[in-house]
């Protein structure tokens, strides 16, 4: 492996192994022109070198009797006649190289000699270059997604489909590695097929099929009535002539965070377009009570917002499996105002009103209102009493007077999905077959070949023949396309004997790659034309993809596989000593900063090395709160996100100082340099610890205070067989332990149980490799300095894997490397990166 290109910048400690590191890029250039009659010698002398310095630093601990850390090298010989082999020398190469090994307490190699060992195994794979290329890995045939099945019908049927929750019965998806689309991973049971046809039918039927009607109104102006401990408050108070929302809904008590309307509980009778207008007033947002009590932010005007709700899928009032926020306003405090939104919404859900940015946990607040404000009432009670408090207080929470419904709107053409399935002029029963061949070769991703068309004629005539009308007729052969592997599968037309992919195939990878959607009139053109296999062509379109909005999609799959950031939330810390975590939605503005930060790199060809450390970030109010930043002070919600400063930030920066990160490292409840250094190995340094073996227990977090969880890792490897792995994970973590499980900065752990003081964090850490560090900033600089191209070369690995769907294997290293040069030599860009990796031999084989 080589090391980053920084030598003018080396110093101290660092210095031999940048002038290490240059050498062994200088020479690795030269081994592989060696002529051909030379390389039997060669090989014999590299052998024996080989074997001795193996001999010498590594086999006591490595034979095949003690194979420490799950490596044996005592069978292992140049030159390299196998796969595993290959594994080893590779191995054996990042180890010498980051100076991990032999450990830093044993005798060591000069530079002389790691230099020359790695030489020869650097040359020895490369000469194996050729022997298992021919034999590389090749992408299974995958079906889609969840993911990318729902972007897909979106796509297909220009409409969202969120709201019918297609997917909400699917079996859960099974990951590989963090990654949500590889192939051998999505499997296709019986079960499965059986909800495709069910998503088919009621996909189709809902949009395609459902009966014309002209347009409804409805006007609600009392029986508001809301339930358990609301119900009889608002009877004595408001006789239920106003809806009242009283806090969000992220909440566990889940008292007031939905407002539904109850005469409207059957929804609306068919799927489409309506407008809702609400009568709504800010109630006491200048309130006297102290602000705490409600944790929200009184200078933020109360929003309102509209999700689908469905009484026949769970209680209306409590969260549903299918809640899209589908439209959101400010509420005027003044007085009643009417606020006016255009929502789809599918046959049989009725609106529920959200109020996003309430107070949390609204049953604690009141029984806090009255307990500390009960002299001002005339019959104060202590509890959950909100009748005085309506009554005669100053309760924050949003008062709904009326609510108009008017739908289904007229859609010019017969709606977006007739268009989209049908053409402008809509079905027409003597061009039906045409139609439809139209609509399989967009949802096969390919023309259509005899069969296919064999197919869809057949089953047309079929239900003609069942006496279904020519329309029903069309939407059951659509329904039949949805379930067909044709569209269900990311299949392949490429012949078998042909291992690069052609046009149509090489589309397809493309545009799910970067838009988990089908390829778009342009792209498939071009895949027409045959001119996209062009390699400048072929980078054309991959600039264009990534520039088109769509490209979000690979934004926030890719990053929800490499970071994994959809697992935050899985292990939610306790409400009450995080509850802002709740409260404010953090998960959300934690994944979003990553998005951003990663688009800006994108955007600007910005260097990778910004991911280890940078100067800068993307926050919102709720981010910069927690990150303590001075623009806490002057960012407001309607703000959103903006990018800031760190500079002399030494507690932010790079993608380890993020919430997100940091949150999906630990485990909700407390941290561990174990958890988040082998996190740190596996995602960014692409080099995951083994499992511990069987006998070795789990090292438990010190939530008690009684002991620093440094003193129990110090305690836990003093077993060699726990050595082994801690010496290089530990290092990885400890720094990291200056942020509590969301990523909060903190100095002290928390303050244990009795009269114990708080232990103090350590951050200070020592490499295998001697590099030691202080803190949190200076671990950065670390990392840049000294492992920069491993982090390149594991982001290059993740990002292969998740445009082909299949994971890299040794034999593609040879490529990783190829593109890890290119990279290099466009500064690090990350633009230039990703249009290397889709525009390489590996994501344009089968």
């Amino acid at each position: 492996m080589s090391m980053p290109s920084l030598v003018s910048d080396c110093h101290g400690t660092f210095r031999s192994c940048w002038i290490l590191a240059f050498c062994i890029a200088a020479s690795s250039s030269t081994y592989g022109a060696e002529a051909s009659s030379q390389q039997s010698g060669a090989d014999s002398e590299h052998g024996t070198v080989v074997a001795k310095f193996l001999g010498q630093y590594c086999t006591q601990c490595h034979d095949a009797t003690t194979a420490d850390g799950e490596r044996e090298f005592e069978t292992f010989s140049l030159p390299i006649k196998s796969e595993q082999h290959l594994i080893t020398a590779n191995e054996i190469i990042d180890q010498l190289t980051l100076r991990n090994m032999p450990p830093i307490d044993e005798d060591q190699p000069t530079d002389k000699q790691r230099l020359t060992v790695i030489n020869a195994l650097r040359g020895s794979v490369q000469d194996a270059r050729t022997q298992f290329e021919s034999s590389g890995g090749r992408t299974v045939m995958r079906r889609l997604s969840n993911r990318e099945y729902v972007n897909t019908l979106a796509t297909l049927f220009d409409r969202r489909v969120d709201t019918l929750g297609l997917t909400a019965d699917f079996p859960k998806e099974e990951t590989s590695q963090q990654m949500d689309n590889i192939g051998k991973s999505l499997v296709t049971s019986g079960f499965l097929l059986d909800q495709y046809f069910a998503a088919a039918n009621r996909l189709v039927e809902t949009r395609l099929g459902k009966p014309a009607m002209k347009p409804k109104s409805w006007h609600f102006t009392d029986n508001f009535r809301q339930y358990e401990e609301l119900s009889g408050p608002h009877r004595t108070v408001f006789k239920y002539e106003y809806l009242c929302l009283y806090e969000q809904p992220n909440t566990d008590t889940r008292q007031g965070g939905y407002g539904h309307i109850e005469d409207f509980l059957e929804g609306v009778p068919v799927s489409g377009l309506y407008d809702i207008e609400v009568n709504v007033q800010a109630m006491h947002r200048d309130t006297h009570y102290d602000p705490k009590i409600f944790r929200i932010d009184f200078s933020e005007p109360f929003q309102l917002a509209i999700v689908p709700g469905d009484a026949t899928k769970g209680h209306i009032h409590y969260p549903q499996a299918i809640e899209p926020i589908l439209a959101s306003a400010v509420v005027p405090d003044d007085q009643p105002e009417w606020l006016s939104f255009r929502v789809w919404l599918e046959a049989g859900q009725t609106p529920r009103f959200i109020f996003p940015n309430g107070p949390y946990e609204s049953r604690a607040s009141v029984i806090t209102t009255n307990k500390r404000y009960k002299d001002e009432f005339k019959n104060p009670k202590v509890g959950v009493s909100r009748t005085s408090l309506l009554r005669e207080g100053a309760l924050p929470h949003i008062k709904i007077g009326e609510i108009k419904v008017h739908g289904p709107i007229e859609e010019p053409g017969g709606g977006k999905e007739e268009l989209a399935v049908f053409g402008k002029k809509g079905f027409q029963e003597d061009r039906a077959i045409e139609q439809l061949y139209a609509f399989a070769k967009r949802a096969y991703r390919r023309p259509l070949n005899e069969r296919d068309q064999q197919r869809i004629e057949t089953l047309y005539n079929k239900r003609l023949a069942d006496q279904a009308t020519p329309r029903q007729a069309a939407l059951d052969t659509v329904k039949m396309m949805l379930c067909s592997p044709s569209f269900l599968y990311l299949s392949e037309i490429t012949p078998e004997d042909q291992s690069e992919l052609q046009s149509y195939d090489l589309a397809s990878r493309l545009s799910y790659a970067l838009w988990s959607a089908p390829p778009d009139d342009e792209l498939f053109a071009v895949a027409e034309s045959g001119r996209l296999t062009d390699t400048d062509e072929l980078k054309k379109q991959v600039l264009r993809l990534l520039n088109d909005p769509r490209s979000d999609e690979f934004v926030n799959g890719f990053l929800d596989s490499w970071l994994n950031l959809r697992n935050i939330g899985d292990l939610p810390p306790p409400r009450k000593s995080a509850w802002e975590y709740y409260a404010q939605n953090l998960p959300e503005s934690m994944k979003q900063e990553a998005r951003l930060f990663f688009r800006s790199l994108l955007d600007e060809n910005g260097s990778v090395i910004d991911f280890l450390d940078a100067d800068y970030t993307f926050v919102d109010k709720n981010l910069a709160n927690l990150y303590r930043l001075p623009e806490r002070e002057t960012l407001r919600l309607a703000d959103g996100f903006q990018r800031v400063s760190l500079a002399g930030n030494k507690q932010r920066g790079g993608l380890m100082g993020m919430a997100g990160v940091l949150t999906v490292s630990a485990n909700g409840v407390e941290t561990s340099p174990v958890t988040r250094g082998v996190w740190v190995l596996g995602n960014l340094m692409g080099m995951p610890p083994p499992p511990p073996p069987d006998e070795v227990p789990a090292i438990e977090p010190d939530v008690s205070g009684a002991t620093s969880i440094r003193e129990r890792l110090s305690i836990h490897s003093t077993d060699q067989t726990c050595y082994v792995c801690h010496r290089n994970i530990d290092p990885h973590g400890h720094a990291l332990e200056s942020f509590d499980p969301i990523g909060r900065w903190r100095s002290k752990y928390p303050e244990p149980k009795g009269k114990k003081p708080a232990p103090k964090v350590d951050p200070t850490g020592k490499f295998p490799s001697g590099e030691t560090y202080q803190d949190f900033e200076s671990f950065k600089q670390v990392l840049v300095k000294t492992r920069l191209d491993l982090f390149t070369r594991t982001l290059i690995e993740k990002l292969l894997t998740y445009s082909t769907g299949r994971h890299m294997e040794r034999t593609d290293q040879f490529e990783i490397e190829d593109i890890l040069e290119r990279t290099k030599a466009e500064n690090y860009g990350l633009q230039s990166l990703v249009t290397e990796v889709l525009t390489s031999k590996t994501f344009r084989s089968r």
